[in-house]
């Protein structure tokens, strides 16, 4: 795939980042005070182009899931941004003293970032801030299928940033590609595991180091001990913010089998005090894309001819909308149990014990989240210590994510990398080894040639 249209303005990123020295603190803080400035003082606008791109968005949640978590981080880095500049001071060993080592944190050059569509000012500008924060030029690619908000970007970016800075390409799936081939000093991809795959052979020809953040089917998992109705709030609210179009939506829920259909109704009953109309209600996000809804709606008739129960939210959804689900049981091939769902349906399993429970969980890939409910430590710790994925939040959904003092990211098939705070400063920084050499170098004056004070030096360290 053909990347010149692209090469001017990654070069000129490339160009001003090798010939520049390095930003400073201040000049940091103030590129990260721009970026605060573009979002705050295009609210209104960002809100709207999210939504028509969507085809019905709730401004609040943009503002609450977007808007609120990017200032927020933006904030941070910048109250924290000259403690992670900081060297680091290193031990020497004794052999090598007298000495100094340390660590500096230094700006990798040109990163690239791919975002998606389902969070598409937060998956862009959270990586962005971290890119920022350690010093780097950006050159960003937000997804094709939100035109009007990448369209708003590449302006915006364009009058608060100078363009050997940070920069936007704007096109289709073919520029996405052309995007991923440029040889970056590091890419961050946020996507599907499928794509995320082809971004990964595509940097690998240039040994662009990448992060990826992917999905996967993150499961929530409730203990004997709690509530089943308590649960099915929490996991209600997780998993229809966005119409379940959230990577680290609870994707599917694991219960005692006594409890299986009261925790179902619980969720439905949630959704319907949440959103008590469908069609007509801005509230309800719709799920983007024709595609989408037909591949959601197989999903459901799939599982209801094989025998599961679907319980449905009672209103009616429009053409743009796919109503509240909950599956019971579903077969164990079905599409709901083998794909991640990325919608508002939410298959309900039985377990007859935790080991059961933790089993079905470990059979499947690493996800990105996982959710556990209990009050039990002990629980919680042998849930822990027995289920891998990418992050963790108890007792609650979504919430690990927005700790800007965590990092954020999956393992395996769900991502490799993370970022966000500190984590993300470092992921976009190259950890420089220095070591300075003290008035009397020992090491040196033991040869060649090599002799007795060698052997006996080699004998003294192999110890």
């Amino acid at each position: 795939m053909s990347h010149t249209p692209l090469l001017p303005a990654f070069q000129a990123l490339r160009a001003a980042a090798r010939s520049q020295p390095a930003p400073g603190a201040a000049a940091r803080r103030d590129a990260l005070e721009r970026l605060a400035a573009l979002v705050r003082e295009n609210i209104p606008a960002i809100a709207a182009a999210i939504d028509a791109d969507f085809g019905g968005r709730a401004c609040d949640e943009t503002r609450l899931l977007e808007v609120v978590p990017t200032l927020r981080g933006l904030r941070y880095a910048q109250r924290r941004l000259a403690g992670w500049m900081r060297d680091e001071r290193r031990p020497v060993d004794w052999p090598f003293q007298p000495g100094r080592a340390w660590l500096r944190h230094e700006p990798l050059g040109v990163v690239g970032i791919l975002s998606p569509w389902n969070y598409p000012l937060l998956l862009t500008l959270s990586p962005l801030t971290d890119a920022l924060a350690a010093g780097n030029r950006v050159f960003l690619k937000p997804s094709e299928r939100t035109p009007r908000f990448a369209a708003l970007l590449a302006r915006t970016i364009a009058a608060y940033f100078p363009p050997d800075q940070v920069t936007v390409a704007t096109g289709d799936v073919s520029v996405a590609q052309a995007f991923a081939t440029l040889p970056f000093d590091h890419l961050l991809f946020t996507g599907s595991t499928a794509v995320g795959r082809a971004v990964a052979r595509a940097a690998a020809e240039n040994l662009t180091p990448v992060t990826l953040e992917l999905g996967g089917k993150s499961p929530a998992l409730v203990a004997p001990d709690y509530g089943l109705e308590r649960a099915a709030r929490s996991i209600a609210f997780g998993k229809l913010l966005n119409a379940g179009q959230t990577c680290i939506a609870p994707d599917y829920a694991l219960v005692p089998r006594a409890g299986l259909e009261r925790f179902g109704r619980a969720v439905i009953a949630a959704a319907e005090r949440a959103y008590p109309t469908l069609t007509g209600n801005a509230d309800y996000s719709a799920v983007l894309g024709a595609a989408a809804r037909q591949r959601l709606s197989a999903a459901l008739a799939e599982a209801e001819a094989a025998g599961a129960r679907v319980l449905r939210h009672g209103a009616a959804a429009a053409a743009h909308q796919v109503a509240p689900a909950v599956v019971l049981e579903p077969a164990p091939d079905s599409l709901l149990l083998r794909e991640e769902i990325f919608g508002p349906v939410l298959p309900v399993l039985g377990y007859d014990d935790l080991d059961e429970a933790l089993a079905l969980i470990a059979e499947r890939e690493r996800p990105l989240a996982l959710y556990c409910f209990s009050r039990d430590r002990a629980t919680q710790h042998r849930v822990l210590d027995g289920v891998t994925s990418g992050g963790v939040s108890l007792n609650a959904t979504l919430l690990h994510v927005a700790q800007e003092g965590l990092p954020f990211g999956g393992i395996g098939p769900s991502g490799s990398g993370a970022y966000h705070g500190r984590d993300g400063f470092r992921r976009f920084s190259h950890a420089r080894a220095v070591y300075r050499a003290g008035p009397v170098n020992a090491f040196e004056h033991l040869g060649p040639p090599w002799g007795r004070l060698a052997r006996l030096a080699a004998r003294l360290l192999g110890r």
